[in-house]
């Protein structure tokens, strides 16, 4: 056994400095999220009493409990574990499969890991050495959060660090399966983050159905156990063993299907491809390339835009007279229409519209970077060995990404529309406004894999910026300043009374073009990666 683990260590230090940057910064945006939730939450709540209030307001509503979960005590500690805990999990769990992919089946699909195989590494090391460093990354985590909400209950601190970070290993774990069924590490991450999303919905339909965790559905999910910890709130300590028992068998499987097959080699092998059909251009190549992410983004965009839409009325009702919270929700989403009940609901739609964005350009960057991926793993250069050329190449994989991006948003203001049960026409406009910033995150993307594409991946830290701003931003109370930052912040706040300036619509437009044509011109100067 010794000889399989051969090479570990190295393998490990090699996964730690090229993750260098990553590790600490994403450590640091989810330990940021959680630890600013207990001042955020004074500010607004400042007695018990007004927390005992909104604590059994939450858990007398089906929606919120769905968005959010039930809430177990009336201290600044329970009501951060509440808004914060699983979101701060989701985030651990998407790290956390990044690593593992990003050193396993990413590795052998390059073929790094065939160089690598070739000296003294044993058959086991690269998966090995990939579940250590997700554990490093999870570890720093929980050290993190619970050394910041320390100060709220150490135990309760402890509690909550380790639930976020033995999800972040449920999800690692997950994903060291996904990357012996599949070739592909694109793949991989798909399926992994399908069971994240599965386990979401899981815990959503749980929650909103059963009060105080207790439904079956909820304990089916991870993200259910999270709650069910009960951090600063009577302490379940024995739910945490249940992620450990999980870990061990997914971590049991995959060693098992490691030791079964060939290096490069899967359980679920890729098409070759259909034997018939049309493939006579490079933009149909693109999108037969990325319509399943497509798909994928629209179809999750239409059903959180109607479960979103159908929180609307209940979000205005729970707000009530707290006024720090009516100031935050005007704050992201703008004053709405005349004063009362309609105005902050269309507060809270035209809130929802700006994430619904700001989560569309993670979709964008994404889609801008597969140009990156197809070029890296050499099948670009057999296109442009021929009569394709550059642009042509590229500017198939951009009208997927930016017209995938109007569509996915489309299908939220559609889905807003309905679930609030209004003519969906207002909810469909509010989401289109913020193509322009979409599309401008997107253009950056562009511009830096045409000029440099080695650091083409900080368009990332962009998209991911962009979203803090918007969501922790103003519960933060950051200076205005701060928040025009990102390029969400200039758009008119819609649906509502506030008209509608075509002005910085128009300005970001442009400025997205002027990127995107830079970066097609970089792109059509520089050699291509060898």
């Amino acid at each position: 056994m010794k000889h399989r683990l051969a090479g570990t260590g190295a393998l490990l230090r090699l996964a730690l400095r090229r993750d260098r940057v990553m590790m600490p910064v994403w450590g640091a945006v989810t330990t940021l999220m959680v630890v600013s939730m207990p001042g955020s939450l004074g500010s607004v709540y400042a007695t018990t009493a007004e927390r005992a209030r909104v604590a059994a307001s939450m858990n007398a509503n089906g929606s919120m409990r769905a968005l959010y979960g039930p809430v177990f005590g009336d201290s600044l500690g329970a009501l951060t574990a509440w808004r914060a805990g699983v979101y701060a999990a989701v985030l651990a769990a998407a790290m956390s499969l990044i690593i593992v992919v990003r050193h396993t089946r990413e590795e052998e699909e390059t073929g790094r890991q065939e160089l690598l195989s070739a000296a003294m590494v044993g058959r086991r090391a690269p998966l090995t050495a990939a579940l250590l460093a997700a554990l490093v990354a999870n570890a720093g985590v929980a050290l993190l959060v619970a050394g910041g909400l320390a100060g709220q209950g150490a135990p309760g601190a402890v509690a909550l660090g380790l639930a976020v970070a033995a999800t972040g290993m449920f999800f690692a774990c997950t994903a060291a399966v996904a990357a012996q069924l599949t070739e592909s590490a694109r793949a991989a991450k798909g399926i992994t983050a399908a069971v994240l999303g599965a386990a979401f919905v899981l815990k959503a339909a749980g929650d909103a159905g059963t009060g105080g965790g207790r439904s079956a559905l909820t304990w089916a999910s991870p993200l259910g156990w999270v709650e069910n910890v009960r951090a600063f709130a009577a302490e379940r300590w024995w739910v945490l063993p249940l992620f450990a028992a999980a870990v061990a068998v997914q971590a049991g499987a995959a060693y098992a299907l490691a030791g079964r097959r060939d290096l490069g080699m899967s359980f679920l092998p890729s098409r070759p491809g259909p034997a018939e059909g049309r493939l006579g251009t490079a933009g149909a190549l693109a999108w037969r390339l990325q319509r399943g992410s497509v798909l994928g983004w629209s179809a999750g965009f239409l059903i959180a835009g109607a479960v979103f839409g159908g929180m609307a009325d209940g979000a205005a009702d729970l707000v009530g007279d707290n006024d720090r919270t009516r100031e935050i929700i005007e704050r992201m989403g703008g004053q709405g229409g005349p004063g009362g009940q309609g105005a902050l609901t269309d507060a809270f739609l035209a809130t929802m519209a700006g994430m619904f964005g700001m989560v569309a350009a993670l979709y964008t960057v994404a889609s801008v970077l597969r140009l990156g991926g197809e070029e890296s793993g050499q099948r670009a250069e057999p296109l442009l060995a021929n009569a394709v050329g550059r642009l042509r190449w590229a500017g198939g994989h951009l009208a997927v990404a930016f017209g995938g991006s109007a569509l996915v948003l489309l299908l939220a203001g559609l889905g807003l529309g309905l679930g609030h049960g209004r003519e969906p026409g207002a909810a469909i406009g509010a989401t289109l406004a913020q193509l322009p910033a979409v599309w401008l995150i997107g253009a950056l993307a562009v511009l830096l894999y045409g000029a440099a594409p080695r650091y083409a991946a900080a368009a990332w830290a962009v998209a991911g910026g962009a979203l803090a701003l918007g969501w922790v931003g103003p519960a933060l109370n950051l200076p205005q300043a701060v928040l025009n930052l990102s390029p969400f912040a200039h758009l008119p706040r819609l649906p509502g009374a506030q008209a509608l300036d075509w002005a910085p619509l128009s300005a970001l437009t442009a400025l997205a073009a002027v990127l995107t044509a830079a970066g097609l011109g970089a792109l059509r100067r520089r050699d291509m990666i060898a």
